[in-house]
């Protein structure tokens, strides 16, 4: 069989999987309410009759979590995490590395650069000691301080929204363990299946329709 016939059969055997629009409205409420989309998932439940698996109201705390992370409000991200569990920040000193680090990034950014080099001093560099793991990350944001132009320095993807946004996602995740939820979406879950399956189709030197970029749904052959 060539190529071309192999293809037309793995996709042929793709469309014909069972996958109804309640499976899909599922997947979209899972991911929603796991990401702390509280708004977006109480329009969705009324739009697609589809149920939230948890009471939306329960969300409040990580949604104010996330918007003060957004506003850059480090200390009051902290003040409220420890209301909401005073042993939270204790059990996961890599969180709690990433806060104060965020805190840094943010003084670095509003040019608040003698406050910055004191807060560095004086709670990064003991938290770097205590913890060796998270020395290489601790350098890297040390380095800021060498350039007059932080922001377009080979470093400066820590002073970017995306990296603000992986602190927030470890803060919801840890949110969502401490009240026994689940921290990983099934969407998320699923994209790593994929990941994992085209892998060991690619080593096995299988010619199958390999997904190459998620976002566009681009699809090529691959052997």
């Amino acid at each position: 069989m060539d190529e071309s016939s192999t293809s037309a059969l793995w996709m042929s055997r793709l469309e014909s999987l069972p996958l109804s629009r309640g499976d899909m409205n599922t997947l979209v409420m899972d991911y929603l309410v796991t990401e702390g989309y509280k708004d977006a998932a109480q329009v969705f439940m009324e739009e697609a009759g589809v149920q939230s698996p948890i009471n939306l109201e329960s969300m409040s705390d990580r949604i104010k979590i996330r918007e003060a992370m957004d506003q850059g409000n480090i200390d009051l991200v902290t003040q409220m995490i420890n209301d909401f569990d005073p042993e939270l920040l204790d059990m996961k000193p890599t969180l709690y590395f990433h806060l104060q680090q965020q805190k840094l990034i943010e003084l670095i950014r509003s040019k608040n650069i003698e406050e910055a080099l004191m807060f560095a001093q004086t709670e990064l560099a003991p938290h770097g000691e205590d913890h060796p793991e998270v020395l290489a990350e601790l350098e890297k944001t040390m380095s800021l301080f060498a350039f007059s132009d932080p922001e377009n320095c080979p470093f400066g993807d820590l002073l970017k929204p995306s990296q603000k946004h992986k602190v927030a996602g470890e803060l919801n995740s840890a949110v969502l363990e401490s009240q026994n939820q689940q921290t990983t979406t099934n969407l998320h879950t699923l994209l790593k299946i994929l990941h994992w399956s085209q892998d060991m189709l690619t080593q096995q030197k299988v010619s199958y329709p390999k997904i190459e970029d998620i976002s566009s749904g681009i699809i090529s052959n691959s052997t």
